[in-house]
């Protein structure tokens, strides 16, 4: 606790109030993410996030390797949303150089993102739950987690980051036993999604956690660039999916779940009808995988795109997930600059945290779903 207030927040005018250093070293934060709360009591009068702790230096590291070189960081940026970050890292270098994408490849490509999704909400919605005092609700979660895990680790070699995306499709093909195992995920996650409603959603306590708490207006969400589910929970139909569509998502038929309240309860609500669109999309995708290659017929080992600049924008488990590329012409970016949606996110929290209660503090943070290495990347 430190009783006298640094320079960038305002100077407590009498003796009531205090600061308070909620973590970098907190279970609730998920990370070093550090909370400077100015408070009376136990109401908040302001909050400074700050950030720096975990910092890794992809976007640098960017400049000093080959865009091959650089796959295997994307999926450290935010190793939950990994997969959608390296294929929509390869998306961006194949629309910069004009690469043709097989079917089969891209069909793939969305089936296993959407899966990469409904597990980073499941590890969402488990931890959430934990920092409300729910252990029961976490270790569910967790263990429908892990059949993800186990069904993409046998594609991709990996469970967690991945560098399953080639410049022009994916490393491995997909074999019947995939589809088999994917089919009967969604059967099971569907069985547990009539669970999770009755335990979580009926639960008389976690309603009274979340409604009417941590409001994120619209006007707030936008001033912020929010995006993602908070947005969507503020009443926003924004998706990248759909506003502009990338990777044959233009021929898939899902909806955007959206909220009016803007409060922890409308975010958990989006997130998990989130995760059903993701099961519908991932059973249109099983019906209709075509045959076919799953890269170009010789593998791209090194390329130079024009020289330029260039944007390009996936939707993550989190929200808009931007690249920006400034290219020299040579096979090393010049700059890459990643627009990641926790920093917007947690750039909003002063003002949806001012005026509310200390004990609040751990589920409106948690229901935005921050991953602090994404920030401090």
């Amino acid at each position: 606790m430190n009783q006298s207030a640094p320079d960038t927040l305002e100077r407590a005018s009498d003796d009531e109030t205090y600061y308070l250093n909620m973590g970098p070293q907190h279970p609730s934060m998920h990370g070093v993410l550090r909370l400077l709360l100015h408070l009376r009591g136990e109401k908040i009068l302001d909050c400074e996030p700050v950030i720096g702790y975990a910092h890794r230096a992809h976007e640098k590291m960017a400049e000093n390797r080959s865009y091959i070189m650089f796959i295997p960081n994307t999926s450290r940026v935010d190793y939950l949303s990994g997969m959608i970050y390296n294929i929509g890292f390869c998306q961006a270098i194949e629309k910069m150089v004009g690469i043709e994408v097989p079917a089969r490849a891209e069909v793939i490509r969305v089936i296993v993102c959407e899966l990469n999704r409904i597990q980073s909400h499941l590890l969402w919605l488990g931890t959430f739950m934990l920092d409300l005092g729910g252990v029961t609700p976490f270790l569910y979660c967790f263990d429908d987690r892990e059949e993800i895990l186990t069904i993409l680790d046998r594609v991709t070699g990996s469970r967690l980051t991945y560098a399953y995306g080639r410049f022009g499709g994916v490393t491995m093909d997909v074999d019947d036993v995939f589809i088999e195992q994917s089919r009967a995920f969604l059967v099971r996650l569907r069985e547990r999604f009539l669970m999770y409603h009755a335990l979580i959603r009926e639960n008389v306590i976690f309603q009274e956690r979340c409604r009417g708490v941590g409001v994120i207006s619209e006007e707030i969400a936008l001033k912020y660039g929010v995006t993602g589910p908070s947005l969507r929970a503020s009443g926003v139909e924004y998706d990248v999916r759909r506003a502009e569509p990338y990777g044959g998502y233009e021929r898939f038929d899902f909806e955007i779940p959206t909220e009016k309240a803007g409060d922890c309860l409308a975010r958990f609500d989006v997130r998990v009808r989130e995760m059903e669109q993701s099961c519908r999309i991932i059973e249109q995708g099983l019906t209709a995988l075509p045959d076919g290659p799953i890269g170009p017929k010789k593998l791209i080992k090194k390329l130079k795109p024009p020289k330029g600049e260039f944007y390009f924008a996936v939707e993550s488990a989190r929200g808009h997930f931007g690249m920006y590329i400034l290219s020299d012409g040579s096979d090393t970016p010049a700059k890459i600059k990643l627009r990641t949606p926790s920093f917007s996110s947690l750039s909003s929290m002063p003002d949806v945290l001012r005026g509310t209660m200390v004990a609040d503090t751990i589920a409106i943070v948690g229901s935005i779903d921050l991953v602090i290495p994404e920030i401090d990347r």
